[in-house]
């Protein structure tokens, strides 16, 4: 008597349903953990910025002039994830801010001078928006 060699279909089936569901899983995850490592980019340009604004404002005594190229605080080059804009800048106020554009579209970050941190959420995203901070995870943490 000749045994057969092989797999039968319905282990086969078994295999490709783990695997589904292994994927379902892992797909999810792995891409919230690709955003939040590109967020990073925006909060550290953020902060390197606010040390950039204080030493202009050292140097000048005014935030007015500065985020333009050629001064000790030119704004951040804009990357393939975010745009870097100063859209108020006054004698003693400025804010900088980091809008999300491409896979990040919906996530703004911003800083003003007094270290004050606030994450603006808009759809697609369905991040929580904070006054008070950047946040950093889905869940609204900081």
């Amino acid at each position: 008597m000749q045994r057969s060699r092989g797999f039968t279909l319905i282990e086969l089936m078994i295999t490709v349903a783990i695997i589904a569901i292994l994927a379902a899983i892992a797909i999810p995850s792995y891409s919230e953990y690709v955003r939040r490592g590109r967020i990073t980019e925006a909060v550290s340009a953020l902060a390197g910025m606010r040390v950039k604004m204080e030493q202009f404002f050292q140097d000048n005594r005014t935030y007015a002039g500065a985020c333009a190229g050629g001064t000790v605080a030119p704004a951040p080059d804009n990357t393939t994830n975010f745009v870097y804009t100063c859209p108020t800048l006054g004698a003693s106020t400025y804010t900088i801010t980091a809008t999300g554009q491409g896979g990040l579209a919906g996530y703004a970050y911003s800083i003003d001078q007094n270290n004050t941190r606030s994450t603006v959420m808009t759809a697609p995203s369905t991040w929580p928006s904070s006054a008070t901070c950047w946040v950093l995870k889905k869940d609204g943490s900081c």
